[in-house]
């Protein structure tokens, strides 16, 4: 099959062609994002590959198909990027990424709430500069702390099970409980009584139109005051400019975050050179308490090459008209 590869990095082409290297398919790697602009560029294609800040909307959807395109596969477990619903009016199959390394973003996370805790970000940084003052950078025991955990799938419950050999005491809120959860000690708990006892809070839930801006100005009000919160979800799951505003009062201790609400125009590409017009991302990073992370946290060896091998299982199970085992339904 003809496949044009959207907002294809480096790593994607060489990883994706490795794991292409058996199944013969065409790839066309385009460093654009896919947009209505953009969308021509994969005339001819009947499958595109697309990542988590492309832009799959209907209008998007029908030019594809007006092209001929029949799937739409996409480089990742999350799917609100995608209007699952006009693609199956236009007759196009959409799949995910259902499973890869779920250690890679838990581990992330807990590195995450680890450099932002004990200020390690910082200390680097003075020491390259020859300052070795500790003045500024204590920090507290996680041993001993409680830690909420909202969204326990698999990423949630092994960010717990880390935690918890930290010594935490783990509690946890999510609409569907998970034995897992339970079984290493996690105790579910309402979404209220988590934000009062939790000293960290970390995000593990999808984006839905329930879950949207589940941070906001009246969640962060019921934090315990100086809690650290760590996102490694999606950006929408957080009301940047709430979290600002607890930030500036003291509410929030810290904010730890590699995804952001507004990254589409920003991560996965170097800016260092230009002028950053998003005066929000330039206001949390003004912060000595805020950790930002441009989406990284699954990107370790081990995920991305599961990720590339599912896609182009994916798509060769379509081609050979078999089941679509990572099908994404068009009512979720």
């Amino acid at each position: 099959m003809k496949i044009a590869v959207f907002s294809a990095r480096r790593y994607d082409k060489t990883m994706l062609a490795e794991a292409n290297a058996g199944a013969g398919h065409a790839l066309r790697f385009l460093e654009d994002r896919l947009t209505a602009a953009t969308a021509p560029l994969a005339e001819g294609c009947e499958a595109v590959c697309v990542f988590v800040n492309d832009n799959v909307d209907a209008e998007v959807l029908g030019i594809l198909a007006a092209q001929g395109t029949r799937l739409v596969a996409t480089r990742s477990t999350g799917y609100n990027h995608i209007d699952a619903q006009a693609a199956e009016r236009l007759g196009i199959a959409v799949v995910r990424v259902t499973d890869y390394s779920p250690h890679s973003v838990a581990e992330f996370a807990v590195g995450l709430l680890l450099a932002v805790n004990r200020k390690i970000a910082r200390a680097s940084t003075r020491t390259r500069d020859g300052n070795f003052d500790l003045d500024g950078l204590m920090g507290f025991d996680l041993h001993g702390k409680t830690v909420g955990v909202i969204g326990t799938g698999k990423i949630g419950v092994i960010f717990a099970r880390i935690m918890a050999g930290f010594g935490c005491t783990v509690v946890g809120y999510d609409k569907f409980p998970s034995p897992a959860f339970e079984t290493l000690g996690g105790r579910y708990v309402g979404i209220d009584e988590l934000l009062q006892c939790s000293d960290v809070v970390s995000l593990h839930c999808p984006l839905t139109p329930e879950t949207h801006h589940i941070v906001d100005a009246a969640s962060l009000a019921r934090v315990k005051r100086g809690c650290i919160l760590v996102n490694t979800s999606r950006g929408g799951l957080i009301d940047t400019e709430c979290a600002i505003a607890a930030l500036k009062s003291g509410q929030l201790g810290g904010l730890a975050i590699d995804v952001y609400e507004q990254e589409a125009s920003l991560f996965f590409q170097d800016l260092s050179s230009t002028i950053i017009t998003d005066d929000v991302i330039q206001r949390l990073v003004s912060f000595p308490n805020v950790i930002v992370t441009g989406h990284q946290a699954f990107f370790t060896v081990e995920a991305i090459g599961q990720i590339m091998r599912t896609t182009i299982e994916s798509i060769s199970d379509f081609e050979r008209g078999q089941p679509l085992r990572n099908r994404i339904p068009a009512n979720p």
